[in-house]
């Protein structure tokens, strides 16, 4: 098989969460475990960072590997989902795992896979965990895809479990209340081993501190120790959270004994682009008219964005926007600006919503626009049309970035 040939395998034959929604989510840490045994336990030969959360955990996860890279550590890091190729979810030293470790894994375990029905998440965790073992890293980041407590990756025993944030997302799996989500994202906490808290939430405090408690797990909330904020490149106001939560992550680890100097942390903050190779967080596109894509997609993460759209100056602003299906149009309306042009468009995926139904729904909000028929359309209008001091946003779903940029 070509590497094609293996994608196509993957995405075809197995479910998918980005994909499919809600059919394709297990909640069963089974197949895992199945997979673990059948891979000669790759986990246990590498040491890691687990890390959840509804918004920030891949900015922190990336900003955790960056440092850790300045430092001198050979660093796996795992995230999900992709922008442009598969192979960015698996990466050393932000370099990707190669086309040929992709294709003799699926073909080397492809028997497995079918007699086991594994979904594509749970085989592409296997897959990072055999390729993090067999590389020999000396420490792995490991991004949590859907949750926490059943989530694939949580078969790892890593040095320290970090919590972003809890946010009203995927409450068709994990819950309808913060409680009930932090119960489910509060699964990454084990026994005995530290865990950082990115940020206060009343609701949520008790839940994580009761777990913690029962785990004998040491914990530590970021946003109440940590005062100073470092730069980073990962632009957006919003990054101060992510970061504070990776530097209380980084004095966790110093605890366990890593050597991580206080340079390594400036410079990896400042490094992260160019160490992992990071796309889609408050990224800029063009300068005049100013384009800028970002990746939120749920309540919480377009508050943070759109709090950094009202701090930009602009003549107009225009705003590209699609999203998936099941998104709940409802619950972020009330975020998005009255005042722009918008471009309605359809991610290409099946999930992705119909333009028209996009601005049919939106309209009676008083958002006005066109729909388009493919994101780049959307894209290349709202370009021709904006003037070099107009304004420029694209999001609504990580889909919608990955097409541009």
């Amino acid at each position: 098989m070509t590497y094609q040939d293996t994608l196509d395998w993957m995405f075809s034959q197995l479910p998918m969460y980005q994909k499919q929604g809600k059919s394709a989510f297990k909640k069963d840490l089974s197949n895992t475990l199945k997979l673990a045994e059948h891979l000669n336990h790759p986990e246990h030969k590498f040491k890691s960072i687990h890390v959840a959360g509804t918004n920030g955990k891949g900015s922190t996860s990336h900003m955790l590997a960056s440092i850790l890279q300045e430092a001198g550590y050979k660093v796996g890091l795992y995230t999900s989902p992709h922008l442009k190729d598969f192979r960015e979810r698996i990466k050393i030293n932000g370099k990707e795992v190669s086309k040929q470790f992709v294709i003799g894994f699926i073909k080397q375990n492809e028997g497995f896979f079918e007699a086991n029905q594994l979904s594509f998440f749970e085989m592409t965790v296997g897959m990072a965990f055999d390729y993090f073992s067999k590389e020999k890293v000396d420490i792995a980041v490991v991004e949590v895809g859907l949750g926490g407590r059943l989530d694939s990756t949580n078969i790892i025993a890593p040095e320290v479990s970090v919590i972003t944030n809890i946010g009203l997302d995927h409450t068709q799996f994990l819950g309808n209340t913060l409680e009930a989500i932090a119960f489910e994202k509060g699964g990454v906490i084990k026994p005995n081993i530290p865990v950082v808290i990115g940020e206060t939430q009343k609701e949520t405090q008790s839940v994580f501190k009761d777990l913690a408690k029962k785990n004998k797990s040491h914990i530590v909330f970021a946003d109440r120790e940590i005062t100073e904020v470092y730069k980073s490149d990962l632009l957006g106001s919003y990054q101060s959270k992510n970061i504070r939560t990776v530097i209380q992550t980084v004095k966790e680890l110093q605890k366990k004994g890593y050597k991580i100097s206080e340079q390594n942390i400036k410079e990896g903050l400042v490094q992260v682009i160019k160490n992992t190779g990071l796309l889609g967080r408050w990224q800029v596109l063009n300068e005049k008219p100013k384009v800028v894509c970002d990746t939120g997609h749920n309540r919480e993460g377009l508050q943070y964005v759109m709090h950094q759209l009202l701090e930009e100056k602009f003549d107009a602003l225009h705003v590209v926007f699609g999203v998936v299906n099941d998104k709940d149009i409802n619950t972020i309306v009330d975020l998005l600006p009255k005042s722009a042009t918008y471009y309605f468009c359809k991610p290409d995926i099946p999930r992705g919503m119909d333009a028209n139904k996009l601005k049919e729904t939106l309209n009676k909000y008083d958002l006005v626009g066109d729909a388009y028929n493919s994101v780049n359309e959307a894209y290349k209008t709202a370009l021709k049309g904006a003037n070099l001091n107009d304004f420029i946003f694209v999001g609504g779903s990580t889909f919608v970035i990955a097409e541009i940029v």
